[in-house]
Formats: C-alpha cells, structure tokens, sequence
C-alpha cells in the first residue's frame, strides 16, 4: 500500500483527525498535527504512513518500524519506538480497515475496467432484455433474451448472461464470468472468470448405455450482499435450487455442486468443494481446501479447518478437522497418540535395523 499505483491517493491527513476517524487515543497529543499521506505495513512503512501492530509474529517488525504512527492496543505500545506516534486503541487492525474503507473506497468493490459509464457500443444485448438506467455493460458483454439487470450494476468486459437471468441493483459482474439459470440479489460481487448456473455433475452411472445424463432442471438463488471469488462454479439444481445465503463471502475457485444450500454470512475459503445436496446453516466457517461429501448436514456455527475431509454431518457450533474430519479435540488426541507410537518404536531396541 505504500507505493500503490493502482487505486486513488489518500488525503493527507492530521493524526488528530485519524485519533477521531479511528476512536484510538492519541497517546502524544503535541504530535497531533503530524500529517499521514498513506498506509503500509510496519516493515514498509515510512515517516508519512500509518501502519498497526495485531499479530506477536510480527513483533519485531514493529521494534524496528520507521512508520509515523501505529495503531497498538494496550499491551504493546510499550515496543513501540520512540520516533512513531502511538495511536491505542483495543483492536488495531479493525481500526486500520475503518480508515483504509474510508482513504480506498475505490478498492472496496471492482470498477470499471475500461472506464467505461454505459453500454459500450461492442456490447450485444437481446431487444427483450430491460436493464435499468445506471447500468453499465463494459466492450464484448453478452446479455441474452428477457434478463432483467438493476441500477448500478456493472457486467464486466466479455461476460455472458443468459436467458431469463435477474440481477439486482448495485451488482458487479466479473470480466468472463458466465451466469445462466439465475437469480441474484443486491449488492452481489461476482470477481472474474466465475460459471454460475451451468449443469450439476448428475448422471445414472454404468448402465447398459453408458453414463445416462439426469436433467437438471433448478436454478440458483444468490441474496443479497454475497461476494463470490475469482473462478468459482455454482452448479444449478437438479430438482431444488442451488441457493446462497445473504451476507456469505466465498473466495476463489470454489466448485458448490447442485442442490447445495449455504446459510446466511457464511465464509468459504479458497479451493473448498462442496458435493451436491448439502446443507450448510448460518455463520459456518469452512477452511481452505475443504472437501465435503453429499447430502451432509452442517450445523448453524460450525467450523472447520482447512484441509480436512468431511464424510459427516457436524453439529451446530461443531469445531471439527482432519481426514476424515471429527471434532478437533479428538482429532488432537489421535495424533498425539500416534506421534508417541512412533517415538516408542523408535526407542525400542528390538526395532534397530528395521525400515
């Protein structure tokens, strides 16, 4: 952040006005008149930038800082160096998104790609289809026959939107992505290069005629405020509907089979697969390369750690991990176990020699 080039400068800015922009405590008001021009990190971080201090790893870093001010709670504005104004506050790094949400607003959802604040003349749209004044279509969208697109939206440099699709007001619609079969609400980020909508992986498997294809036949449903990442697939349904619950934020290259169900204000780490029919409740976590097999339950509040294979149902406010995935505590225990197994292996006489 400290050399961006990319996004707009942030205002040059007095540490007093940052003190009141984050609700932190000036610990030296005399260096409130000290001028911010940007943020960075505390290894980057020069005499005009704001940095913070959230996580022990980084502890030496922020010894040897040169930033002009930090964001620090309580416990270490004792480490911080004698030259960088202390700003306390109890959760720096919250504090630091609050002022970095206010200077880089620009960087919060994607913009045009070509600057673009219309219909570019190269862009093909149906007769049928009714987009709503503010809409932005960027050069080589596609938008198919009776699509219905909100004001405020914009649909990225070659993006397809087939027939009969619904989008809502204040969306974004990645450069390459492909949307069939869908319905999606407000204020839905969708990054580029994601397929939305096309078939679930259903056949009738091994019979005299092969691999006998199942119709698939239901939609997808995104409410509102969901964030899907870069390369994503979202299989519509079979005979329900694929849906993704309001709030949930899913990364990049996730494949969510058909008939899956998604709670509200889940988080979805990158390269998770989620096999079709499951049902995951409200505020799951699930961690990065996730594999959960079909027609599984997971509870409202559950967790689970990045890696594992879920073979199970987890019940709500389930913290559960490994291969395959049980609760962590067991999980812990188990390797723990086996760890000493093998130290006692080793440390028998009898096993010298043996591979």
């Amino acid at each position: 952040m400290a050399q961006s080039t990319f996004f707009k400068k942030p205002p040059a800015t007095a540490l007093a006005d940052i003190a009141t922009l984050t609700k932190a405590q000036l610990v030296d008001p005399a260096r409130g008149g000290h001028v911010i021009t940007g943020l960075a990190s505390l290894d980057e971080a020069g005499p005009m930038h704001l940095a913070f201090f959230d996580n022990l790893k980084y502890v030496d870093q922020l010894k040897a800082t040169r930033a002009g001010a930090c964001l620090v709670s309580p416990r270490f504005e004792a480490e911080v160096p004698a030259n960088v104004a202390v700003l306390r506050v109890a959760q720096p790094f919250r504090a630091f998104v609050r002022i970095a949400r206010e200077w880089h607003a620009d960087a919060l959802r994607p913009q045009s790609w070509t600057g673009n604040d219309g219909i570019a003349p190269s862009a093909i749209i149906d007769p049928t289809a009714r987009l709503e004044d503010g809409v932005i279509v960027e050069p080589l969208a596609v938008i198919g026959a009776e699509v219905e697109i909100g004001t405020g939206t914009v649909v990225g440099v070659g993006a397809v939107i087939g027939p009969g699709v619904k989008i809502g007001r204040d969306c974004n619609v990645g450069a390459r992505t492909a949307i069939q079969c869908a319905l999606i609400g407000n204020n839905v980020l969708i990054h580029p290069g994601c397929s939305i909508g096309q078939d679930g992986y259903g056949f009738i498997f091994f019979g005299p005629e092969g691999h006998l294809k199942v119709p698939q036949t239901g939609r997808v449903l995104i409410q509102n405020d969901v964030e899907v990442g870069a390369n994503t697939t979202i299989d519509r349904g079979s005979l329900r509907d694929t849906v993704i619950g309001e709030g949930t934020k899913i990364d990049n290259q996730v494949q969510i089979g058909h008939n899956v169900t998604i709670g509200r204000h889940c988080l979805l780490a990158a390269q998770i697969g989620l096999a079709g029919s499951l049902t995951i409740g409200d505020n799951v976590a699930l961690g990065a390369k996730v594999g959960i097999n079909n027609h599984l339950k997971i509870g409202d509040g559950a967790q689970v750690t990045a890696m594992s294979a879920v073979k199970d149902d987890i019940p709500p406010g389930g913290r559960w991990g490994g291969h395959f995935a049980k609760p962590t505590k067991q999980w812990f225990k188990e390797i723990i176990a086996v760890e000493r197994l093998v130290r006692d292996s080793k440390a028998d006489p009898k096993d010298e020699g043996r591979e």
